[in-house]
């Protein structure tokens, strides 16, 4: 990699690094006499498939030029940085030079907005068409979609690229005007609305004809950051809810404000909001794999998800008359809302009570976090269901306030 290229590199990876439908590693281990591989800051990233396979990709921008002064963005055309841009082939030589190196196995795209929507756009696809045409590359690729791309561009897009996301930025389009006025909800939702389309068109005509030609296969996800405007929790999971149901989206990534400007528009923010970003994870992971409604996790009364403990557990103590949860003749979307059991352990517990009578140790063989269950459900050896557990009582204890402990870490699975 010659001098020039690799200064580039280390521009438009950092400059990455701010867009969360990928999570990057952070690590970074030089290559040894006599190992294997490396582990470099510049680029690669993290991300996990649906079978819970970790993969690593080359994530960088094609530029961080760009004609939109969004405030909350690093590459705003007001904000005084180094400024750099790939052209089609660095980025096509890059991908297989890392790939070939076993470095990464595939490739996830985004890029400032060069004079247009359209004449970015058209180089993005230009470069997933190179891999998968000119050079045979069946790793996976991600392609960010621009706002107002043609819908012409965003078909390309889907027949070189595995995932395509489209990124609403922020909660509102209220808050999308004030803070980047140069883009529109409606620019966003342009290609979001012809790609949802595309992909169940393709899924018809796939039924037909098995030789039609594979289109996003991996879906559409989209991206919103937190922190940077006064949306509340709940009008934040609303729109989630909306897009999983209305966009058929297979992720909304949550990227909390990292503060990049002094802006008087942005909140004056010392660090980006970690605990909250994590909060709205969770909740999302509540609504995607244990049936939860987006107004059981938060509501009018109670807008902001808690700080302290994870939505499960607080969904819980609130409706406390729906517990305890007797295990052994529940229904399984009823087990799902114990605090502690996951999908798979819900699962076990499901199976396991056809040929056995349940148990505490029985539980914990299958996995329950049973210091946190156990306030929630009725089960022979329970001990704790011969006393009456308030809501405030299980938080004392399950914070240390009564045991002298140290606050537990609550899973983001459980």
């Amino acid at each position: 990699m010659n001098e020039r290229v690799q200064e580039k590199l280390k521009i438009l990876a950092d400059a990455a690094k701010y867009d969360t439908s990928c999570a990057s590693s952070g690590s970074e281990r030089g290559a040894k006499a006599g190992g294997l591989g490396n582990a470099t800051g510049m680029g690669i990233c993290h991300s996990y498939t649906e079978d819970g396979r970790c993969v690593s990709l080359l994530k960088i921008l094609l530029t961080n030029h760009c004609i939109f002064d969004c405030a909350y963005c690093v590459s705003r055309k007001s904000n005084d940085v180094k400024r750099a841009a790939f052209t089609v082939e660095e980025v096509v030589d890059l991908t297989m030079s890392f790939y070939k190196r076993n470095y990464i196995e595939g490739l996830f795209l985004s890029s400032g907005i060069f004079k247009n929507a359209d004449y970015t756009m058209e180089r993005l696809v230009r470069i997933a068409k190179d891999l998968r045409t000119l050079h045979n590359f069946n790793g996976y690729i991600h392609l960010k979609l621009i706002p107002g791309a043609s819908n012409e561009l965003v078909q390309q897009a889907g027949l070189y690229a595995d995932r395509l996301s489209a990124n609403l930025e922020l909660p509102s389009e209220t808050s999308l005007k004030l803070i980047a006025p140069e883009k529109s909800y409606a620019q966003v939702y342009q290609p979001m609305n012809y790609l949802k389309d595309a992909i169940a068109d393709y899924k018809l005509e796939k039924k037909h004809d098995k030789k039609i030609p594979i289109f996003a296969p991996a879906g559409q996800s989209t991206q919103m950051v937190i922190g940077a405007s006064p949306e509340t929790d709940l009008q934040i999971l609303k729109l989630s809810s909306e897009l999983y149901k209305g966009q058929n989206l297979k992720r909304v990534y949550y990227s909390g404000y990292i503060p990049v400007s002094n802006d008087s528009r942005l909140p004056a923010l010392l660090t980006p909001p970690l605990v909250r970003e994590n909060r709205l994870y969770q909740a999302d992971w509540l609504m995607r794999f244990y049936g939860f409604k987006y107004n059981e996790i938060v509501d009018d009364r109670n807008p902001h998800l808690d700080e302290q403990y994870d939505p499960k557990l607080v969904y819980a103590l609130r409706n406390m008359h729906l517990f305890p949860v007797v295990l052994q003749t529940a229904p399984y979307e009823m087990i799902l809302r114990v605090p502690g059991i996951g999908v798979k352990s819900a699962q076990k517990i499901v199976a396991a009570r056809r040929y056995h009578h349940l148990h505490i140790d029985l539980l914990k063989k299958l996995k329950v976090a049973v210091n946190r269950a156990k306030y929630f459900i009725d089960i022979p050896g329970n001990l704790l269901l011969r006393k009456q557990y308030y809501p405030e009582m299980i938080r004392q204890e399950l914070s240390g306030g009564l045991t002298g402990n140290k606050p537990e870490q609550l899973a983001l699975f459980g």
